[in-house]
């Protein structure tokens, strides 16, 4: 931001307006930059905040200018055909509603290329997809999807309505013939994850997370060769809860197309979470796992 000053040099005498400037120009411009003291923050790291327009350093996101309505929205979930089979294409329908009057919304901010991120995941987390649904005329969106088994699916989908903040809903639908019962997952976030074309490590610090404090999770990638861009990030995460409870979606706060790349991350509570990440190499994206424990503070 500009900021109006009466410039003055040093003199043997004293001191002396600089000549040639224009103090009622460099004033009329405090004063307009004051009536109008725009504030640009990030959507992903609302931390991050600037008085003018550019991208966030950590995600790369465009900054938004304003103040959002901090409000949560609400989304519809209809699943089709209404009998459901394991191994068969279902459809699923999202309409996002405003919270006031609740029609249809229809504008989206860009987020990472993308105006609206689906995750699909079975109730086993054995199942996991990053989709991006098609919106339609009226605004609404539509996805087909093959459903590989029985069992419970929980959608979780993440969008940013115009002049709101970041929305993160989680819906659920239930295909005929799967075990409803609780997962127990492994505990193992220390072996090497092999994706289709790289090796993906993970180091935490502190070595045994703690809910509720933040965790640096550490991913080491190799080749790094080839590396590139997935959707506007050098990378994506997802932490799920065994019980599906908590999610938590975020992206690199340190990396620059090497092998190293930083995550920040704090889990919610106390459980086992199932850690994805998704790299790109050479157009291939790569999706691997780690189930990390989450234990107490001072247990």
């Amino acid at each position: 931001m500009a900021v109006g000053i009466l410039l003055m040099s040093a003199t043997a005498c004293g001191q002396q307006a600089v000549p040639d400037v224009d103090q009622a120009a460099l004033d009329a411009e405090l004063a307009a930059a004051l009536a109008d003291p725009t504030i640009y923050f990030c959507p992903m790291d609302l931390d991050v905040r600037s008085d003018e327009a550019g991208f966030c350093p950590r995600c790369r996101m465009a900054l938004i200018a304003g103040h959002a309505d901090p409000v949560d929205y609400e989304m519809d979930l209809e699943v089709t055909p209404r009998v459901l089979e394991a191994g068969t294409v279902a459809t699923l329908h999202l309409t996002v509603r405003d919270p006031y009057e609740k029609r249809i919304v229809s504008d989206f901010e860009l987020m990472h290329e993308k105006i609206f991120h689906l995750f699909v995941m079975s109730q086993d987390l054995e199942f996991f997809a990053h989709v991006h649904p098609a919106q339609g005329p009226d605004g609404d969106f539509f996805l087909d999807i093959e459903l590989p088994q029985g069992g419970m699916y929980q959608v979780l989908a993440d969008f940013f309505p115009n002049a709101a903040m970041p929305q993160l809903i989680a819906k659920s639908f239930i295909v005929p013939g799967g075990d409803l019962a609780p997962v127990t997952l492994p505990v193992d976030y220390t072996t090497p994850r092999q994706g289709e074309n790289l090796l993906v490590e993970l180091l935490t610090e502190p070595v045994a997370p703690l809910a509720g404090q933040e965790t640096e999770m550490n991913f080491h990638v190799t080749p790094a060769e080839g590396l590139e861009e997935y959707i506007g990030a050098w990378g994506h995460m997802l932490a799920v809860s065994d019980d599906l409870i908590d999610t938590v979606h975020g992206h690199p706060f340190i990396a620059d197309g090497g092998s190293d790349m930083l995550f920040h991350l704090q889990f919610p509570r106390a459980r086992t979470y199932r850690v994805f990440v998704q790299f790109q190499r050479l157009g291939v994206v790569n999706t691997v796992y780690f189930d990390v424990p989450v234990t107490e503070l001072g247990l």
